[in-house]
């Protein structure tokens, strides 16, 4: 694996709004080398001069704003944090995963910034939560039918314990897809709705087995409510993949 281990901002979105340079120093210093920022246009010049002088790459964006801003707007500011990709991670209604129709309309949707995208230098992506598996289409995650309605540019970004909540046997849903997820948000925890989440290695996740089906995705930790200090968390998060590529 040569991607950096990459940590989704909104883990530290609290201690990011206040101080966001110490922040990602923090980070820097724990030994993550990239970040996945989740609001490309607040200041991107400045937090990309940040990311440099720490040595953080961009590995992508999160950007919920492409479903309700200018898409050129939106990806001015990616050009600038200086990723080309663009995960759209929210704002779809989950109801649009509980029909094959529902699914083509996202599809479409997804497909059509792609389309935009690629004038821009970009790749579109997209992050799904526990609704995107929990309904069956077909006989099928939904997610696994919304794969091949997109167009092959799109990618996925596989947030794999809202996987596992949503009843998916992950390392088995990554070898489905394969060819098609590009990044993997890799989190820990009981996996049960509404509890919060621990340090990756430290819940029941089968995280080796997870890697091991997605070996060229960009790992990127993401703790939405972390059960001890986030920053602890954050660090023996990486202490323990850093570990499994070691081993």
């Amino acid at each position: 694996m040569t991607r950096p281990i990459s940590v989704q901002l909104y883990t530290v979105r609290e201690p990011l709004a206040a101080d966001r340079d110490a922040v990602l120093r923090r980070i820097a210093e724990i030994g993550y080398r990239a970040v996945e920022p989740y609001d490309p246009t607040n200041d991107p010049k400045g937090f990309r001069q940040v990311a440099d002088d720490l040595g953080l790459t961009v590995s992508g964006t999160h950007a919920s704003a492409l479903l309700n801003r200018e898409p050129a707007e939106v990806f001015e500011a990616v050009a600038t944090l200086g990723t080309d990709q663009v995960i759209v991670p929210a704002g779809i209604a989950a109801e649009q995963f509980t029909t094959r129709d529902g699914l083509q309309r996202t599809a479409d949707l997804l497909n059509g910034l792609a389309e935009q995208a690629v004038g821009a230098g970009m790749r579109i992506g997209y992050h799904n939560h526990w609704w995107e598996l929990e309904p069956l289409v077909e006989g099928r995650h939904a997610i696994e039918v919304l794969a091949d309605l997109l167009a092959p540019e799109v990618f996925l970004e596989i947030d794999t314990y809202w996987a596992a909540v949503g009843g998916a046997d992950v390392p088995a849903l990554l070898g489905r897809l394969a060819g098609r997820v590009d990044a993997l948000h890799v989190k820990d925890g009981p996996v049960v709705k509404g509890e919060p989440h621990t340090a990756v290695g430290a819940g029941v996740m089968p995280v080796p087995e997870i890697l091991a089906a997605a070996p060229d995705a960009w790992r990127v930790v993401e703790l939405d409510e972390c059960a001890t200090d986030v920053f602890t968390a954050l660090a023996d998060s990486h202490a323990y993949l850093t570990s499994l590529e070691r081993s």
